[in-house]
């Protein structure tokens, strides 16, 4: 999962900017965290890199986009045309791309402490908007874009103030959005069954070819089971493991299983790490485990193996 830091390392990778100088001022921990970023700044900061990496992101963010955009999730395809509002949660991860370099607009972050419930009155994983079966994404008109793009302005101007109680006023105007998106309808998902299944086939060789290779004994691999994959891709395991049968003829199990002995082998012929660092760096938490494990695949110990 995406954290607050690594967001902020990839927003000013590349340039004389620093993380930390991003950061509001006077914020304090026990506030939770809130900032608000112009996206055509920051991707002239980024000289274009503006691709986002399919994952899960650990902080809410809601987005105006102005460009030609498409935003891919595990089971659907959402194209942006013109002008839409985004709503980001930590439970759904999603792959954004920009599809031409006319792209403005505004995005806040902030987290579920920012917004908790005591603080603002709203209970963030209640919302509709914000619903694992939803469809975070409203085509806006215009006319809607100079509304959302005042509140916008409005949470601009206020974290730039001294004013004692501008982070309640910020919440209200995040309220505000969230109200916004949830009266408009939502943009049609260009999916069907079939490009659906491929896509999560896609995306699940996709997560799990991001772990290797192993490079270090103390790196370990944080998506191990057929469980973990389903949760990563907001999926059912069972739908998951139907797909993948239906467009590999394996299971998640023998998939994951082929990568990690393949993995297994290439560490064990071509590093001198003993074999206990090898199990722990698969994510395997007993040495007999990953024995056992190596043995039922190849017929052979790993130390056997390894000779």
């Amino acid at each position: 999962m995406k954290s607050l830091d690594s967001f902020y390392q990839d927003i000013t990778q590349g340039s004389t900017v620093t993380p930390h100088s991003l950061l509001p001022n006077d914020i304090q921990k026990e506030i939770g965290h809130f900032n608000v970023f112009d996206i055509k700044e920051i991707l002239e900061r980024l000289q274009g890199k503006s691709i986002m990496p399919y994952d899960r992101r650990a902080y809410y963010k809601i987005s105006l986009i102005k460009g030609k955009n498409r935003a891919e999730y595990a089971d659907k395809i959402i194209e942006i045309d013109q002008y839409a509002l985004l709503f980001a949660t930590p439970k759904i991860p999603y792959n954004y791309l920009p599809q031409d370099i006319n792209q403005s607009g505004h995005f806040c972050v902030f987290t579920s402490e920012f917004l908790s419930k005591n603080k603002s009155g709203i209970e963030l994983d209640t919302l509709p908007i914000f619903a694992s079966d939803g469809y975070p994404i409203f085509q806006l008109s215009e006319k809607e874009v100079v509304e959302v793009e005042l509140i916008f302005s409005k949470i601009q101007k206020e974290i730039s103030s001294d004013y004692v109680y501008k982070y309640d006023l910020i919440r209200n105007y995040v309220a505000e959005l969230i109200h916004f998106g949830q009266k408009l309808q939502p943009i049609t998902a260009l999916y069907s069954k079939h490009n659906s299944a491929a896509r999560v086939s896609s995306l699940f060789a996709e997560l799990l070819e991001r772990q290797f290779p192993i490079e270090s004994p103390h790196q370990r691999l944080e998506l191990r089971t057929a469980k973990d994959f389903a949760n990563r891709l907001s999926v059912h395991v069972n739908h998951l493991n139907k797909v993948l049968k239906e467009n590999t003829g394996k299971t998640t199990t023998e998939l994951i299983s082929t990568r990690l002995i393949s993995e297994a082998k290439i560490l064990l012929k071509q590093t001198d790490w003993n074999i206990s660092e090898i199990a722990y760096s698969l994510g395997f938490e007993e040495l007999a485990h990953f024995s056992n494990f190596f043995k039922k695949q190849t017929s052979l110990t790993p130390l056997a193996f390894r000779v």
